[in-house]
């Protein structure tokens, strides 16, 4: 596999996980005052990991030769 091709594939993983990261956090907020607020706890835990992994992905991509987004 080239370079390339593994650049792009981790430019979509990256943009997946953004819109992993929303879906998440609009489900969190929809249980964020109710009674069952450890919903929104769980999901808050969830959004930070896939953040973390996003940051992981922007790395990948940078040693790919892209560069890194804010």
């Amino acid at each position: 596999m080239s370079a390339a091709r593994d650049h792009a594939e981790v430019s979509t993983l990256l943009s997946q996980v953004g819109e992993l990261v929303d879906r998440v956090v609009a489900v969190g907020d929809r249980y964020r005052d109710t009674a069952d607020s450890a919903v929104a706890a769980d999901l808050d835990t969830a959004e930070q990991s896939l953040r973390n992994a996003g940051r992981i992905l922007e790395r990948a991509l940078g040693a790919l030769g892209g560069r890194p987004r804010a």
